[in-house]
């Protein structure tokens, strides 16, 4: 473990096992993502089109919220998607896993919880 401490960047080896752990990832966000935007598209998927007019302004009050709930994760999709690429980049520059606050290397651990993080444990409670 103290040999991994002192090392600079991961081996290519390393770099290649985090960078399947983030394509697998990327695919998965992605596919979330693509199933939000269909939700969105969908004109009425509850079908109630017919409820009587009563219900009916409960309900748009409804569709709209839930519109919006889907348009935030939709957001925090895209945005996780960013990150899982810049991450990539990253891999091909070999910045990878070296973290940008005090230059060490991040535990493999803690990549393969959060592949896209740039922080170590120690330099994230310091903020």
């Amino acid at each position: 473990m103290k040999q991994e401490q002192e090392k600079t960047r991961y081996s290519e080896a390393d770099l290649q096992e985090f960078k399947g752990i983030i394509l697998d990832k990327m695919r998965i966000a992605r596919e979330e993502l693509n199933s939000l935007a269909t939700s969105l598209s969908s004109p009425n998927a509850n079908g109630t089109d017919d409820t009587a007019g009563t219900y009916k302004t409960l309900e748009d009050g409804s569709a709209t919220l839930e519109k919006e709930q889907i348009n935030q994760l939709a957001a925090r999709q895209k945005k996780f998607i960013e990150q899982l690429e810049a991450a990539l980049v990253r891999i091909e520059n070999k910045t990878y896993g070296v973290c940008r606050e005090t230059g060490k290397l991040i535990p493999k651990e803690r990549l393969r919880a959060v592949p896209h993080t740039t922080l170590s444990m120690e330099a994230k409670l310091k903020q």
